[in-house]
């Protein structure tokens, strides 16, 4: 830690959001060079809108910089506690899986790489290797909180096994939290600087929530996401330089839900990334009712690319999107500050 600024802990936060942007945008030019010499590209979906066709070979894995740049800022400026080096770590780990899935894409020349099941399952085992050690080690609470609604306590149905308490009802809870979220985060990422522009508004959030909270070093690790997400954004803004990838997208998201699980707002971050909500629950929408109607209940799934197919530029669905998750996120925002003041009076 820079311990010269630890008496100015909101300083930190600053300091964090930079050192990211600046060690993704130092290290991004260099990397897009060795993708381009390689030849490493993203494989665009054959029936995605045709105004995408002209994305193919757009060098693509550039969430791994972005990985780079938060690891570089969290070890720099956080305070080296447990909660910083698990979140830190659920977060690499699921960006090594997209990684591997988008290696395995360049490599079969198509846009899918890994079986969903194959994903699924590490993706299932990160989840709940940071549920017990959250537990167990964090000492968090299997309780769910739902703001001036009611608390739910996951831990009723517990078990010891070599001094390792497995609360089996927040393990599936949070599986399907992590899971989801950084699924969710993936089907987000399909258009210019959408997934980046997204996570930076609401990883400016959970920072703030985890200030709030006293958990400087969960606070620190989600500044150093929001600044990883601008520096990326110099080279994904449109027309893109890079993508992210599954790289990026998956590991942000799992990144989000392990956040929530740490500042105890699972369900309050469920609205601050509504967005990303919306995008999973529109492909799940549209499986659905195709399957029972052989009609489309999108113009195409996920959400964005139906704007997409209605005639908005990709410009301006970005745009609109980013808004939309500032609203949200600045909802979600007020019910958790709203309850947590009234928790004090």
């Amino acid at each position: 830690m820079l311990s010269i600024f630890a008496p100015y802990p909101s300083f930190l936060l600053f300091l964090a959001i930079v050192v990211a942007a600046a060690a993704t945008m130092a290290f991004m030019p260099g990397f897009i060079r060795i993708l381009k010499r390689d030849h490493i590209g993203q494989e665009v979906r054959d029936d995605g809108p045709a105004t995408h066709l002209v994305k193919q070979g757009t060098p693509t894995m550039g969430g791994l910089i972005m990985l780079v740049g938060v690891a570089i800022s969290v070890v720099l400026v956080g305070q080296g506690s447990c909660e910083q080096w698990l979140l830190l770590a659920a977060t690499l780990l699921t960006g090594a899986l997209g990684l591997v899935d988008d290696a395995s894409k360049v490599l079969k020349h198509q846009s899918l790489g890994l079986t969903p099941p194959m994903k699924l399952i590490f993706q299932f085992l990160i989840a709940i290797a940071f549920c017990l050690l959250a537990v167990n080690v964090l000492g968090i609470s299997p309780v769910v909180t739902i703001p001036f609604v009611c608390s739910i306590d996951l831990g009723v149905l517990t078990t010891t096994v070599g001094g390792v308490q497995i609360p089996w009802l927040y393990v599936i809870f949070c599986v399907l939290l992590i899971a989801g979220m950084s699924n969710a985060t993936n089907l987000t990422d399909g258009l210019d600087g959408l997934a980046a522009g997204t996570v930076m508004v609401v990883m400016v959030v959970m920072s703030a929530i985890a200030y709030r909270s006293d958990l400087l070093d969960a606070s620190i690790f989600a500044a150093a996401i929001a600044g990883a997400c601008i520096g990326f954004l110099w080279f994904n803004a449109y027309p893109a330089d890079v993508f992210m990838g599954d790289t990026g997208s998956l590991a942000l998201g799992t990144g989000l839900a392990c956040l929530a699980i740490v500042t105890k707002t699972e369900i309050v971050s469920l609205v601050i990334g509504g967005l990303f909500v919306a995008e999973a629950i529109s492909v799940i929408l549209q499986v659905v009712h195709y399957k029972r109607t052989k009609k489309r209940l999108f113009l195409m799934a996920p959400l964005h690319h139906h704007f997409e197919k209605k005639g908005w530029s990709e410009v301006k669905v970005v745009i609109r999107f980013w808004i939309v998750s500032g609203t949200l996120a600045a909802i979600g925002f007020l019910w958790y500050f709203s309850e947590s003041i009234m928790g004090v009076m």
